[in-house]
């Protein structure tokens, strides 16, 4: 399980980056950009993806290792 945890932590974050990243620069990578609903609130979205990858790798660290 912490690995699971860990593993869509990194993924979250990823994408929160990619997100902001998208919206300050000209390359246009990631998967906040291309969902259509969140037309707008890229920088909220990425933000909030950011915020729930470091929650999950906090979690990750209060759980025991293996399982």
């Amino acid at each position: 399980m912490k690995k699971l945890l860990e593993i869509v932590g990194f993924l979250a974050v990823l994408q929160g980056v990619a997100g902001l990243v998208t919206e300050f620069t000209d390359w246009h990578w990631g998967l906040v950009r291309r969902a259509g609903f969140l037309a707008g609130y890229e920088i909220y979205a990425s933000v909030a993806l950011l915020v729930l990858g470091i929650a999950l790798f906090a979690l990750a660290e209060t759980r025991k290792s293996g399982g």
